[in-house]
């Protein structure tokens, strides 16, 4: 990539903890570093002094955010305790002081890229999605066989994963099962692997030893065990359980194993990778529970033979059964049958130990960076006109409302007069009128704004046929509804007008999904990051925070619907003429909130356009008008 970027790589599980997601994270980190990129790890931990140094880090950068981490550089940050993922469909919490951690990290430290590794909630990687306010990429690392117990909590998964802009998957078979519930585009980032270099050749004679990593794939131990005692007793073999816990009680050796099977600590073990380099055989014996693919990759590049149980993560990594065998999960016998085979055969064994993986740590982070570079490319930076903005320094301030409707709308009852009149007494220097599917209110407003003193910018809400609603501002004929997303977009290009996206993330009303508006990304020129009509303060944050990420200009607007709304929320921006300068001037605007209720205009919206009989508001509109006209 040309430039470096600043990268938060968040884990759910403690550095260091020795999984398949903690290499990943821990190797890509330390080759992106290698690359130029500041990389920060923010990972849980049990040890509170880690946290409490890491939130005095982030709080000391504020000054200075740039110093937290420097080019070339891997920073690990503890920013909050481990949390278990949720599995169960009750509503976990993330505590609140890893919510507010998360929470001032991405307000001081200015990332280009979050990106988060398993983002299930509870955890510290789905407290750092919920609060970023970059672009946002999420890696799924979860064997598919324990993704399904995530489906309990499917709609609190979603909601997460709604802020992702890329995602990725470590296996195939990982990427089929997220595509089939919860359904977008997954990019295949498998792990890579550091060639390990073998032990010198052993000579013939020695027994063949077996190796089981229960420290790293829990649940498969019993079953391995039971194979071991049916194991031919004059065959050369001996066993190694690499473990975290010692000899379990429930599993107790049988008099014939004892003098062949060792149980070796994590912490008496040297090196993980020596086990595995003085290793004939592995053997991954999970049913499902606890798999661990990566031991296998790291045992094949170790030159090691790998026995697993038949799991599509497996069978995947195993290229089929062409680089180790397999067998049915919980399957004694023939698991003891497959380590037979191997025993008794060296031409069988130096034949599977030879197809090693070819992919190194070096593919992945090539992957990344391609991945990253298309995020970035996609902000809109790079748009701005020097000589417009020139032109339009001497212009005075003016104050705009970009949202708003007439009684050419079916929900609103405001004559355009009144609303012109209101516009002028409330200091509203210009307005886009945006009726729902029509365009007539806003031509007839034009039409009559230069006796009200008040610029109008002809717009319209159209309504697409399944992705929400787009609004067109600059237009001069009506566009249809219930075309789709893409075709509306073009319609408002095609008339030269600028593309504006109301109330993105406001969940209550039909909104374009996040799949939709990446799609028409490079199409929008402005973006509502505030609606006072939109009942949740969250969905105007998310706009906020997806216009900031990618770099789009700023709008809001009233959305009123009764005159007593409009003006509730205004632009100061400097005056402008045609569609170019519009956009101009709005790049620099500021955005001014007065409070307003909710409650009460949307009571004003129901008294005029449903409580009050249609010959009362006929009489009503005539007042209305009428006043407004004379003020004029």
């Amino acid at each position: 990539m040309s430039e470096p970027l600043t990268i938060a790589q968040v884990t759910p599980q403690p550095l260091g903890s020795g999984t398949g997601m903690d290499r990943f994270v821990r190797t890509a980190a330390a080759g992106l570093a290698a690359r130029g990129h500041r990389v920060l790890l923010v990972a849980p931990s049990s040890d509170s002094a880690e946290i409490n140094e890491a939130r005095a880090a982030v709080r000391g950068a504020r000054e200075a955010p740039e110093g937290l981490v420097e080019p070339g550089q891997v920073r690990e940050l503890a920013l909050g305790e481990v949390l278990p993922a949720a599995t169960t469909g009750r509503r976990a919490a993330v505590p609140v002081d890893v919510a507010r951690a998360a929470e001032e990290f991405h307000a001081v430290v200015p990332l280009d890229i979050c990106h988060v590794h398993d983002p299930f909630a509870p955890s510290l990687a789905s407290a750092a999605l919920r609060h970023s306010r970059s672009l946002n990429v999420g890696s799924f690392h979860l064997p598919p066989e324990r993704l399904v117990s995530m489906q309990v909590a499917r709609r609190l998964v979603e909601l997460v994963f709604g802020r992702l802009d890329a995602r990725t998957a470590s296996y195939a078979a990982t990427r089929d099962l997220m595509r089939r519930f919860f359904p977008a585009p997954y990019d295949l980032v498998a792990p890579g692997v550091e060639e390990v270099r073998p032990l010198e050749p052993q000579e013939t004679d020695l027994p063949v030893h077996i190796v089981y990593v229960e420290a790293e794939e829990r649940g498969g131990l019993r079953t391995f065990l039971r194979a071991l005692r049916l194991l031919d007793t004059e065959a050369l073999w001996r066993a190694t359980v690499l473990t975290a816990r010692g000899p379990s009680a429930s599993t107790p050796l049988r008099a014939g194993l004892r003098d062949r099977v060792a149980f070796v600590s994590r912490d008496e073990a040297r090196n993980e990778d020596e086990v595995l380099a003085g290793a004939d055989i592995i053997v991954a014996a999970s049913d499902g529970a606890a798999p661990a693919p990566g031991l296998l990759l790291r045992a094949r590049a170790a030159g090691a033979v790998p026995v697993a149980s038949r799991l599509p993560v497996y069978e995947e990594v195993l290229d089929d059964g062409e680089a180790g065998l397999l067998f049915e999960p919980n399957d004694v016998d023939t698991l003891a049958a497959q380590l037979g085979r191997l025993i008794g055969d060296r031409g069988l064994r130096e034949r599977l130990a030879s197809r090693r993986p070819q992919r190194r740590w070096d593919d992945v982070v090539d992957d990344l960076e391609g991945i990253y570079a298309g995020l970035v490319a996609r902000r809109h930076d790079g748009r701005a006109r020097p000589e417009i903005a020139r032109r339009l320094a001497s212009r005075p301030l003016i104050e705009v409302d970009l949202h708003m409707h007439t009684d050419h709308s079916p929900d609103c009852a405001t004559p355009v007069e009144v609303l012109l009149a209101t516009a002028r007494d409330r200091g509203l220097g210009a307005i886009a009128v945006t009726d729902h599917n029509e365009i007539s209110g806003a031509l007839e407003a034009a039409e009559k704004a230069a006796r009200f003193g008040v610029k109008v910018i002809v717009g319209e809400e159209v309504k697409t046929a399944s992705q929400g609603e787009v609004i067109g501002l600059f237009l001069h004929e009506k566009i249809p509804r219930g075309l789709t997303l893409e075709e509306t977009v073009a319609a408002i290009r095609a008339q030269g007008g600028i593309v504006y996206v109301p109330h993105p993330f406001d969940r209550m009303h039909s909104v374009p999904d996040y799949e939709h508006l990446l799609g028409i990304l490079d199409d929008v020129d402005a973006i509502e990051i505030f609606n006072p009509r939109v009942a949740i303060g969250t969905f105007n944050e998310e706009a906020e925070r997806f216009a900031a990420k990618y770099r789009i200009v700023a709008g809001a607007g009233s959305d009123s619907h009764v005159a007593q709304g409009l003006g509730s929320v205004r632009i100061r921006m400097r005056d402008f003429e045609g569609p170019e300068e519009f956009l101009e001037s709005l790049r620099d605007a500021d955005i001014v909130r007065r409070p307003t209720s909710l409650i009460y205009v949307q009571a004003l919206k129901f008294l005029e356009t449903t409580a009050i009989p249609p010959a009362a508001r006929r009489a009503r509109r005539a007042r209305r008008v009428a006043r407004a006209t004379r003020k004029a």
